[in-house]
């Protein structure tokens, strides 16, 4: 950015104003205004989590004014304003309610601020193309707290107030879709800095993790990224951040049973279990320390795919309604396959578990009966109604374009293997995707893939005509045959049931002390005998039935039995009779052979 151009970007200076009432200020200063009058609004969701969010909610005040003067300011709708026409600069002020613990949105208080851009920064219409600057301010105790900041976003070289590295200061941003694409943690975390083929990274946890291994974080971490970067350029060995100072974030906010992930073009924000991480002096490897790991290895995958190799009407985001695309089960599918897939081809993890992991999600899939009914094109596509949205009749409507996403992923890659015998596989077509469609993306023409151009890719790339593959396991609801894919490579798939105990039908939670259903399953036995989601069981045949005993009261009788059930359904006693079933054998558990 040249000094002409810092002195007409916009600039935003955000202050965590409020920590103890979770509010932030926002100062933008526009110094072109629109003569027309200047037209601002602030995303309604964020790009990766593909739902309506509606952040604007959140500003508690906004006001506009130029030359010491206030303007007026229409609002147009919930969350687009329009500021009277006015000579520049225009300077709108916004206090932020920041109070969502998730990975999605901004959080302050006392101990730290994460904030993402969609959530804190409005848009100047007509001007997105225009370099944005960033002041980011301490608190205003900060000798109480000496926080330091945490960000992919470039510091503002050569301007007065440039930001010192991990500082309050200037920041700098080419546009504005840039300046939303590296959210900000601010605090005193736990951090550990390692390079992968000679890019940053850093691992950054805020909360309290007594005893983090950051050692240990740090060697897996960098073996991952070691191997994605070499992955997609096995030439050069580039990371494809160089336009983001050349340094990728890992943010986790740790707490006691967090779970998700958010990516973004040079850093991702993590949630995480305290008890997944590994304590230093502890040997071995827990399953949510595994489980971690591939949300690592997920989110950093999404650098390549989803934040370069993008879907065509994500080129760009419209971040004022939805976007939907088809192509999810690509973008969100093929990054849960490789992100185990990568775990144990760096050795992170032992084929033994990948293949539990692998069999838990097969597990998973097939035991949703919604996947019958949508397929994972149609579930890429109603992600903003019904995967985001979902409810207690989800398992019996609905398939994850992730987890069966994934499914298709290996079935893809084994069904390419196999007709070229080793020669290709997925990896030719990511790669193919990488050149044409990812590795220019931000500084070219930034096109994205076509709906309609996997088939030819594929064949582009491997020269094997998936037309089938994709009418019958992308566009079409059939299973991928993976018993007899994996069967090729020397893996035999086995069918179990999870308990030996005689089954209801439903899927149970607590409420209080109470057992709960929380969904039943289309045609088992719970539906036929009329229950529903919701509803409290409270006896078995005059049995009381608690939350903490329905395994012991089933232990009673056998796959067959008929049981007169007595539960609640909001505050009326129903009585049903319902003939118990045999446990299901739908747990896949998968073996190589020696």
């Amino acid at each position: 950015m040249t000094d002409s151009s810092m002195h007409d970007a916009i600039t935003y200076q955000l202050s965590p104003s409020d920590p103890a009432g979770h509010r932030c200020t926002v100062v933008l200063t526009v110094p072109h205004p629109d003569p027309a009058g200047q037209t601002l609004s602030l995303p309604a969701w964020i790009p990766g989590s593909y739902m309506i969010r509606d952040f604007a909610r959140n500003i508690e005040t906004i006001d506009a004014r130029a030359g010491g003067r206030r303007v007026p300011l229409d609002k147009l709708d919930k969350h687009t304003w329009k500021a009277a026409p006015c000579r520049g600069p225009l300077v709108i002020t916004c206090v932020i309610y920041a109070w969502d613990l998730s990975v999605r949105a901004a959080h302050l208080d006392d101990t730290h601020g994460f904030f993402n851009g969609t959530s804190v920064f409005l848009r100047v219409h007509g001007q997105e193309r225009q370099p944005c600057l960033l002041d980011l301010q301490p608190p205003r105790d900060a000798l109480q707290l000496p926080w330091r900041v945490y960000t992919s976003l470039p510091e503002a070289k050569g301007h007065a107030q440039a930001a010192p590295r991990h500082g309050f200061g200037m920041y700098r941003a080419p546009d504005y879709d840039a300046l939303l694409d590296h959210p900000i943690e601010m605090g005193t975390p736990q951090v550990a800095t390692f390079t992968a083929h000679g890019a940053t990274h850093e691992l950054v946890f805020t909360g309290a993790m007594p005893n983090l291994d950051l050692e240990r974080l740090s060697d897996d971490v960098q073996r991952i990224c070691d191997a994605q970067i070499a992955f997609f350029e096995p030439r050069t060995r580039q990371a494809p951040f160089l336009d983001s100072a050349n340094r990728y974030v890992f943010m986790t906010m740790v707490t006691g049973d967090g779970y998700g992930g958010l990516e973004h073009r040079a850093s991702t924000a993590l949630m995480t279990a305290r008890g997944d991480l590994p304590v230093r002096g502890v040997p071995g490897q827990t399953d949510g320390y595994r489980n971690f790991l591939g949300l690592v290895s997920h989110e950093y995958f999404h650098t390549w795919n989803v934040k370069r190799i993008k879907p065509a009407v994500f080129a760009p985001y419209d971040l004022d309604k939805e976007n939907p695309t088809r192509l999810l089960w690509l973008f969100e599918g093929f990054t849960s396959y490789y992100d185990d897939l990568f775990l144990v081809r760096t050795q992170v993890i032992g084929m033994s578990d990948y293949l539990r992991t692998l069999g838990k999600t097969i597990t998973s899939v097939l035991g949703s009966p919604g996947r019958l009914k949508q397929s994972v094109a149609d579930s890429s596509f109603d992600a903003w109604t019904k995967y985001y949205r979902q409810d207690e009749n989800s398992v019996n409507a609905i398939v994850s374009y992730y987890t069966k996403g994934s499914l298709v992923a290996l079935a893809l890659d084994l069904t390419i293997r196999s007709e070229t015998r080793n020669r290709r596989s997925l990896d030719d077509l990511m790669r193919l995707l990488w050149d044409r469609y990812g590795r220019d993306f931000y500084q070219g023409a930034g096109l994205g893939v076509p709906e309609d151009a996997i088939g030819e890719l594929v064949k582009e790339a491997t020269g094997v005509d998936i037309t089938d593959f994709l009418a019958r396991y992308v566009d079409g609801r059939e299973d991928p045959p993976l018993e007899a894919l994996l069967a090729r490579q020397g893996i035999t798939v086995q069918w179990k049931a999870a308990s030996t105990l005689p089954s209801i039908g439903a899927r149970t939670g607590k409420q209080g002390d109470d057992l709960r259903l929380s969904a039943v399953i289309e045609k088992g036995p719970a539906h036929k005998a009329g229950l529903s989601a919701h509803d409290v069981i409270v006896a078995i045949d005059g049995v009381r039935v608690s939350a903490t005993n329905l395994d012991k009261v089933l232990g009673r009788y056998r796959a067959g039995d008929t049981v007169v059930v007595h539960a609640f359904r909001r505050d009326e006693l129903r009585s049903v009779r319902l003939k118990l079933a045999a446990p299901p054998a739908t747990d896949c558990v998968l073996t190589a052979a020696v």
